[in-house]
């Protein structure tokens, strides 16, 4: 668990799915992360996320609000199968944008992959298009590197963040 001081990111519980099933059924919202899916293929996204954990020893991690307790979001460290090298990814289910969580997830989430897992280098990969991950990535001193085919939902844009040394510089 990591505690900012709005946020709590914790291991998601199987009272988060409804969330993530909401998600994944909004075309609108959901198509930068590989949706729409129905409930059955949200399902099967929410258990590869906490199986994530168990096989990488990382993961995306449930973003709370501190004063509801209500999820609000995901961010983490994504690493499946196919991909280049982990990944720094995020998500805000609908009502949270704009109040600069995922920002504030993020940035604890990129802290913890580098200051405690070790980590030396972290990646964003953003679907041409979605300007408002593109924004987040590039506020977080990421910058567009290429682009790559993803085994699973085609042409990415990669964004690299500044790594340990430039972040404490």
């Amino acid at each position: 668990m990591l505690e900012t001081e709005r946020l709590i990111l914790r291991a998601p519980h199987a009272d988060d799915f409804e969330h993530v099933a909401a998600f994944f059924a909004d075309a609108g919202r959901s198509w930068g992360f590989g949706g729409p899916s129905d409930r059955a293929e949200a399902w099967r996204w929410f258990a590869g996320l906490i199986g994530h954990w168990a096989i990488r020893g990382f993961g995306f991690w449930i973003i709370v609000d501190r004063t509801t307790d209500t999820p609000i979001g995901l961010t983490g460290i994504w690493e499946p199968e196919g991909w280049p090298e982990p990944e720094l990814g995020w998500v805000m289910f609908e009502g949270s944008e704009g109040k600069g969580y995922a920002f504030e997830a993020a940035q604890a989430a990129r802290a913890h992959a580098y200051n405690v897992w070790g980590m030396s280098a972290l990646t964003s990969n953003i679907f041409p298009g979605n300007t408002r991950s593109v924004a987040l990535a590039e506020r977080m001193g990421a910058v567009h590197e290429r682009d790559y085919e993803n085994v699973k939902h085609g042409t990415e844009m990669v964004y690299r963040h500044p790594g340990p040394k430039e972040i404490a510089a």
